[in-house]
């Protein structure tokens, strides 16, 4: 009787297992995801660190180092700064799409957003404003773009997929949990007024590190994405065009507009010669 060609279970579940381990290196899921985790995480803690302290930091006064503005003042700056960092997120995923790609996007989001709250942490009108937009653009960028990344580590069959998007949802929680713990004790703890005040640094001063625990927070984010990203393959590597759309170089060769169909050469004469094609009597 011939041999069979076809390996028996003994032989091929071993590599099979082998392959399956060497994968599932961030609690059963693909690697890359660890990458996109902890890189969430801490936007999240810089997004809801700062965002503890901004309203309180807009409605106190003075001489207990905030803006003195009234909340009548302060609460339509809140509302429209929390309205555009959700906004963004439409244009954002759109440049990501035709441009930039996911990946990158997500870099030039986190980039801003560490300036953003690095300007919050220096005292200033104009510092202050400056800041709140680079968040809103950097959060526009990065906040759609990482989302989807996440699905792209799995295939479209992958049944892990939804554990996945539930456990990288565990770091949003944590970084948004563990936030205002840190800015709020840094910003408006009397323990931490008394130590400013023993090493001879003004105590109204607070406010500032507690935005500065925001900036290091995204700052650390950043440092994990870039040392992590070659975990994460070709996911977001590329920009997604819709089908059928030409870079404009390519549109410009073919001598039409960018996004418009290929021009399509006349039909041909089906009668040839001319003469074959003259119509019949009665015709």
């Amino acid at each position: 009787m011939p041999d069979d060609p076809t390996p028996s279970p003994a032989v091929a579940v071993p590599g099979a297992r082998a392959a399956l381990a060497s994968e599932r290196s961030f609690f059963g899921h693909p690697i890359g995801l660890s990458t996109l985790f902890f890189t969430e995480m801490w936007e999240r803690f810089s997004y809801y660190g700062m965002r503890a302290l901004l309203l309180l930091f807009m409605t106190a006064s003075i001489s207990s180092g905030g803006l003195g503005w009234s909340a009548a003042k302060a609460g339509p700056i809140y509302g429209l700064y929390t309205a555009m960092v959700y906004f963004t997120a439409l244009p954002g995923g759109w440049l990501a799409d035709r441009f930039f790609g996911q990946r990158r996007s997500v870099l030039a989001g986190g980039i801003l957003i560490a300036l953003g709250h690095l300007s919050l942490t220096f005292h200033g009108i104009s510092t202050f404003y400056l800041g709140l937009l680079l968040i809103v653009a950097g959060t526009g960028l990065l906040k759609p773009n990482i989302s989807s990344m996440v699905g792209a580590l799995y295939s479209a069959d992958d049944r892990r997929r939804d554990a996945g998007f539930s456990l990288f949802y565990m770091g949003i929680n944590l970084g948004a949990f563990s936030a205002p713990l840190v800015t709020g004790f840094l910003a408006q703890s009397d323990t931490f007024h008394r130590f400013l005040a023993g090493v001879g640094i003004r105590p109204e001063s607070s406010w500032h590190w507690g935005f500065g625990a925001a900036t290091v927070g995204m700052t650390l984010g950043l440092v994990q994405y870039v040392l992590g990203s070659r975990r994460l393959g070709e996911a977001g590597l590329h920009p997604n065009r819709p089908a059928g759309r030409s870079s404009p170089a390519r549109s410009a060769a073919s001598g039409s507009a960018p996004g418009s169909p290929p021009r399509s050469s006349p039909p041909s004469s089906r009668c040839a010669p001319p003469d074959s094609c003259r119509s019949a009597p009665g015709g």
